[in-house]
């Protein structure tokens, strides 16, 4: 056995099944994942999906349109764009199948209103306006560049 060890079971309790790790404890990390839209206190359902949708719609249209098929023509905005969009609806459906079967009862279990299934409807909603909106605002942005 090292004298120095850096992991180990988390809690020092084995039957967690989480390993305790200098990344995985530290308070830099806590505080990383603190700050995201699903962990932060006193943020609303819809207002997290607004968030998380704005951030991945803003960046959804990059790959489609510098590495899609349409590429080198004329309408490859256009196209990664449309493509961005798509997937989004694919992503709203996803988002609201999973809210239907995960989340059975309206009662709050862990005290977050984010697991409850009027809570995640609110939140896929959210999503599904904030990737739109964000998917928008980079598409007007690149069609000026």
């Amino acid at each position: 056995m090292s004298k120095f060890s850096f992991v180990g079971p988390y809690g020092d309790d084995p039957s967690v099944g989480h390993l305790s790790t200098p990344v995985t404890t530290s308070m830099i990390t806590r505080t990383l994942l603190g700050n995201l839209p699903a962990y932060r206190v006193g943020l609303s359902s819809l207002l997290r999906g607004l968030e998380v949708g704005m951030a991945h719609g803003y960046f959804l249209i990059g790959p489609f349109y510098k590495l899609g098929p349409l590429r080198n023509s004329e309408v490859a905005l256009l196209a990664g764009y449309l493509s961005a969009v798509g997937l989004i609806i694919i992503l709203g459906l996803a988002l609201a199948l999973y809210g239907t079967t995960t989340y059975q009862e309206e009662t709050l279990v862990s005290g977050d209103i984010l697991q409850t299934k009027a809570g995640w409807k609110k939140f896929s909603g959210g999503f599904f306006i904030g990737a739109l909106g964000g998917n928008t605002v980079a598409f007007l942005l690149l069609s000026q560049i």
